[in-house]
């Protein structure tokens, strides 16, 4: 039995790497739920440790390294390692930013995710390429410290940010460097100067994005986003009347087609999943499409304090009166100004009439 499946992934090795990555992300998918959970915590910590050792094991293994040894058997079997803890932390990272409503952000993240996994089958050397190793590495390793340290210490803003972002760029400075100097064969392979240069320009391009909120502030994510005709505080529950969109439009909670009758307020529901005793200060930025300029003008800004904790994340809602008809978007924001979610709709001037059908839902 056993030799029969090792002839079977003889003769599929080329996919194998594939087939493992997306093995790590089905069963991220399957189990992993809150980064705040111990179990999600110990899983990620578990992945980071074993792919940081895997890609030691991997790179040293062509100077003979594991000759005579226990290890020398499982070699082979490095890249699929790698692949699978690549995967499972990809996979993870983007079960909790999927938790936005900003589809935008979710998408963008996707994106890199598809370079990764395709990476490997459109270079020549595949997971063999040690420029790509190192870097998909600092990826994951960023993005897991991103998530990690501010659940930890229970405080986000920029300054945990940058912290969060030099201790990843330290890690893998130092994994790199002593590769390097333990393994003659990645001497060869790489240069050192250009290794480090590319992950410096992914930690500048990183940063970038970040000032410039191109990506969303984790570990927070607006679970939910609604602009409603009413909200109400009911016993501890909100209790939201908004217009039900057509059937086709499943993925989304409201009509983007807001009618609103004259002299009523439009109300913007949302909820903010945040880790457990983390406290934060986000706001409703409410903004206007000027049809001469074509430009968005923001014409006021709302703000209260959230806490973490609550599975369905933390929920608050603003309104205003009588806004003007056009293109309107609530950007869900932090203190520093960093975008968690966006609530878009049209609004337009009438009378809500019985073919309007209206919903109201407790959260």
């Amino acid at each position: 039995m056993l030799i029969r499946l090792q002839a079977y992934l003889r003769l599929r090795k080329k996919y194998l790497p594939v087939l493992f990555f997306i093995t790590g992300f089905i069963w991220d998918t399957l189990t992993l739920g809150r980064i705040d959970r111990l179990y999600d915590r110990v899983i990620l910590s578990t992945y980071m440790s074993s792919l940081t050792v895997c890609l030691y094991l991997y790179n040293v293994a062509d100077d003979g390294k594991w000759k005579e040894t226990f290890f020398e058997k499982y070699e082979k079997y490095l890249p699929l390692a790698i692949q699978f803890f690549l995967g499972g932390l990809c996979s993870a990272f983007v079960i909790y930013f999927s938790r936005s409503v900003s589809l935008t952000k979710t998408l963008a993240f996707f994106i890199i995710l598809v370079v990764l996994l395709f990476a490997n089958e459109l270079l020549k050397k595949r997971i063999s390429n040690k420029y790509l190793q190192f870097s998909a590495y600092f990826f994951v390793n960023f993005t897991f410290f991103t998530f990690f340290i501010p659940v930890l210490i229970r405080e986000m803003n920029t300054f945990i940010f940058l912290i969060s972002g030099f201790i990843s760029l330290s890690i893998t400075t130092v994994l790199i460097v002593f590769i390097y100097r333990s393994s003659p064969s990645t001497r060869m392979e790489i240069s050192k100067q250009k290794t480090l240069g590319i992950i410096t320009g992914l930690y500048l391009m990183i940063n970038t994005f970040y000032f410039f909120n191109l990506i969303p502030p984790v570990p927070l994510a607006l679970d939910t986003g609604i602009v409603a005709h009413n909200v109400q505080k009911i016993n501890g529950d909100y209790e939201v009347t908004y217009q039900e969109e057509v059937w086709y439009k499943f993925w989304r909670k409201n009509d983007l087609t807001y009618i609103q009758e004259p002299g009523t307020s439009v109300y913007v529901y949302t909820s903010i999943f945040a880790p457990t005793r983390l406290q934060k200060s986000v706001a409703h930025r409410w903004r206007w499409k000027n049809p001469q300029t074509g430009r968005w003008q923001t014409v006021d800004q709302i703000g209260y304090e959230i806490t973490g904790g609550r599975d369905d994340g933390y929920r608050g809602f603003t309104y205003k009166r009588n806004i003007s008809e056009g293109d309107w978007r609530v950007d869900v924001i932090t203190k520093e100004g960093q975008i968690i979610g966006i609530v878009r709709f049209e609004v337009v001037t009438g009378e809500v009439d019985e073919n309007v059908r209206m919903e109201t839902r407790l959260f």
